[in-house]
């Protein structure tokens, strides 16, 4: 859809205008985006998508719970098999025109090392999971049209993609197709699902553990109890 677009456009006698009108508009959104960063805090959490500071409300306790057992499950079996970073909530991922503070987000090693302490843009990561909540619900997960971080992370190469459902106590997983930079469904699970990881071999947990304190305490031994 993009090659189509792109020759329909180079085919317009008006195309020259049309590039230059888009010029100006992206000139100065990159001026919004340099003013978003100097305004950005510690103490907030906001993105800059499509022109626009997005703020995010307090979440629910069931949405802090998820995210902090399963970064507990990935921090630790990452850092045992020095296989990158992860981090989560106020790390700033910096693509072409967006940035996004995912919930929880992976870099392999290789693209790990490169990182500074002063860094504060970083560059997609290989997972990036989003733990659902009502407000953002659509953003984060529409496919179709307004899915504007999923069809994002895909175009940048984002290789795994979940969706975290405390209420239904769900995971929903896609992979990268990397011929047409698109999302795949791989598959939705439930509670008593196990869910493995495509882009951490190994790295192979119950959905349970993700919602459920003691079912996150015996994953973590086992995956602890692993050989790397």
């Amino acid at each position: 859809m993009t090659t189509e677009f792109v020759i329909e456009l180079f085919s317009a006698p008006n195309a020259q205008l049309i590039i230059d009108r888009i010029q100006m508009m992206l000139n100065d959104e990159k001026k919004r985006r340099l003013e978003f960063y100097e305004w950005l805090r510690n103490d907030v959490k906001a993105e800059f998508i499509d022109g626009e500071i997005i703020m995010h409300s307090p979440v629910k306790r069931r949405h802090l719970r998820a995210n902090k057992l399963l970064f507990n499950l990935l921090q630790n079996f990452i850092a045992t098999r020095d296989l990158g970073e992860v981090d989560t909530k106020k790390a700033l991922v910096a693509l072409t025109r967006n940035d996004y503070e995912p919930d929880i987000c992976f870099w392999r090693k290789e693209a790990a090392d490169e990182f500074d302490e002063d860094m504060m843009l970083h560059p997609a990561p290989e997972l990036v999971v989003e733990i659902l909540f009502k407000s953002t619900t659509k953003r984060d997960r529409a496919i179709s049209i307004g899915g504007v971080k999923f069809d994002d992370y895909a175009a940048h190469g984002v290789g795994e993609y979940w969706f975290v459902d405390p209420i239904r106590q769900i995971v929903e997983q896609f992979r990268l197709d990397e011929e047409i930079m698109a999302f795949d469904a791989v598959g939705n699970y439930h509670f008593t699902d196990t869910l493995t990881a495509l882009t951490l071999p190994g790295f192979s947990i119950s959905v349970r553990a993700i919602f459920d304190q003691d079912a996150n305490a015996e994953t973590l031994r086992t995956l602890l109890n692993k050989e790397s």
